[in-house]
């Protein structure tokens, strides 16, 4: 799919990059048309779209098939902004303590001084434009630039839940306890969070929040929030009469399901199982729901013991499955005893549904290829949903905790089944040599000259031990801009190759922060993302340009002409 663009036009989009296979990128003049764009497509949604992001100065909408993101480019073209009447959001009032340990330094940045810095920040009604890196944190745009100022040269490594901000020309206020670079001029009480109301968000895009000065705060309970706390979900809940003990979780287990698209425009990512067909064919091997939730467990060790009679698969990276009958079922604590001479074992073999008796304890190996498994328990994993999922969320931290040596994970009712399903054959995945991932161009490839993107596609990148599912940080010869400035923060998906300043790559995956700065040179095919999964650390990607998707814009332009790209769009 190739970059659309028309002449500028009052309230109308003014260009549509392609974000992968399954994303459309449109730009606009100002947030004006950035929120009636936002307004207009929630409010009469295209044909396939899953999500709406808006940023700065960009609105990304997600499709559901690759059909309907190259379908969505002409339509946005179309759409007359000038006709939409949006209703103004509702207006949040936020009670702040200006005394911030930036005060003093934004009043020095900006000429106001100290009272003139609270004075502007309360004088003016703010708007949220877009969410941020974490649920609840909103960038709000205000009505004047006087406190426009730049982030901290050293970002703090922690900055308090509460915490009022200004950067660049945004406010916010920090949701939770997280790392951060904006200037800090004062605090506030407010829950900008909470999954115990309807709309979590206290601030949600197209708000208007106005702030008000204090002497003190009126401290109220803090919310429940969904939250990872390991030692409060490790614990057995006395309801649960059959399931899996945990015994051990391995290097990392948790609870995944296809994950909880639509709220983008809220701070939350998708989320979700990294290998999308591995967790399908799991439950379809038990009888499952597709959505079911299961266990995604990293690089083998997961250990766990049938409470009652269980019916198992286990797809993903090819493992060793061994299943122990014992005579006296050990508990977590006995792991490390030695093996009793009466115990039974036995093989299963992957992608195939088995039964694990009452007391019968199933451990997964090293993967021999892979990097990822995944357990599916006839009826799904019961644990709570969280906005619709029941996956974890690493990076916002919504979602259940990893899993803990001594919790009772109970089987749910998400059966679409009465019979299981036959064995599968598994795809050829990934070792420590190199594996090839499609790429599509852009929407940012034009910050980089032909040589760098020669240069991305030349060479091997190593799969470094700072990966995770927030993304895979690779190594190799690093990429240089041919431009200058920041890019203004916009909408990012999976998939992403994002290019921080030190010029190697961040390939983003499923928890990755809704919005980004840096520039996103490609994405990878939707189609590959699970194989991008169970790349393993170590291995190697190599990147090459998707068929059927065009050159990088440092290699050739596209034309302009919108009929032109209408009728390409519809082939």
């Amino acid at each position: 799919m190739e970059t659309v663009s028309k002449p500028t036009a009052a309230a109308r989009v003014l260009a549509v990059r392609p974000v992968g296979t399954t994303a459309v990128l449109a730009e606009l003049s100002g947030l004006h048309d950035v929120l009636a764009l936002q307004a207009l497509l929630l409010e009469q949604p295209l044909p396939g779209q899953v999500d709406v992001l808006a940023a700065a100065e960009t609105v990304m909408v997600k499709a559901d098939s690759p059909a309907a993101a190259r379908r969505m480019a002409a339509r946005l073209l179309e759409m007359d902004l000038t006709v939409q009447s949006h209703a103004e959001g509702k207006l949040v009032q936020i009670e702040t303590v200006y005394d911030g340990d930036d005060l003093a330094e934004v009043g020095r940045l900006t000429g106001l001084g100290a009272d003139g810095v609270v004075a502007a920040h309360t004088g003016q009604v703010w708007t949220v434009a877009f969410g941020g890196f974490a649920p609840g944190f909103s960038y709000m745009v205000g009505e004047n630039q006087v406190l426009e100022v730049p982030r901290r040269s050293s970002p703090r490594t922690a900055v308090p839940a509460g915490s009022v901000a200004l950067a660049g020309n945004y406010s916010a206020v920090y949701p939770r306890k997280s790392p951060g670079g904006w200037q800090l001029i004062g605090r506030t009480a407010a829950h900008m969070w909470d999954l115990s109301r309807e709309q979590p968000a206290l601030a949600a895009p197209g708000d208007r929040v106005q702030f008000s000065a204090v002497r003190e705060l009126i401290e109220v309970a803090a919310p429940h929030v969904a939250a990872v706390d390991a030692a409060a979900l490790a614990a057995q809940e006395p309801g649960i009469q059959s399931g899996l003990l945990i015994l051990s979780p391995g290097l990392q287990s948790l609870i995944q399901d296809l994950g909880r698209p639509g709220h983008a425009g809220l701070g939350v990512s998708s989320a979700g199982a990294l290998d999308r067909a591995s967790l399908r064919r799991a439950n379809r091997l038990v009888g499952n729901d597709p959505s079911a939730a299961v266990v995604e467990s990293v690089a083998g060790g997961l250990r766990v013991q049938a409470v009652g009679d269980q019916v198992l698969a286990v797809a993903g990276a090819p493992s060793a499955l061994t299943v122990v009958t014992p005579s006296d079922v050990p508990g977590p604590e006995a792991e490390d005893e030695e093996t009793d001479q009466s115990e039974r074992v036995r093989e299963v073999p992957m992608a195939t549904a088995f039964a694990l008796l009452d007391g019968e304890i199933l451990t997964i190996g090293a993967p021999e290829r892979g990097f990822r498994s995944y357990l599916a328990i006839r009826g799904g994993a019961a644990v709570d949903a969280v906005l619709g999922s029941r996956s974890t969320d690493t990076m916002s931290g919504i979602g259940p905790a990893p899993l803990a040596a001594g919790q009772l994970l109970g089987a749910g009712a998400a059966t679409s089944s009465n019979v299981v399903g036959n064995p599968e054959l598994q795809p050829d995945f990934p070792d420590t040599g190199v594996t090839v991932l499609d790429i599509v161009p852009g929407p940012r490839d034009d910050w980089f000259d032909a040589a760098a993107l020669e240069s991305l596609c030349a060479q091997d990148w190593a799969v470094t031990p700072r990966s995770n599912r927030v993304g895979m940080r690779l190594d190799g010869q690093p990429l240089s801009r041919s431009r200058d400035g920041e890019l203004p923060s916009e909408g990012t998906m999976a998939g992403a190759l994002q290019i921080p300043p030190e010029g190697k790559p961040v390939l983003f995956l499923a928890d990755h922060p809704i919005t980004g700065g840096y520039p996103v040179v490609g994405v990878v095919v939707d189609h590959q993302l699970d194989l991008a999964a169970q790349v393993p650390i170590g291995g190697s990607i190599r990147f090459r340009w998707a068929p059927g998707y065009g050159l990088p814009m440092s290699f050739s332009r596209f034309s302009p002409d919108i009929s032109q790209t209408k009728d390409s769009q519809t082939k």
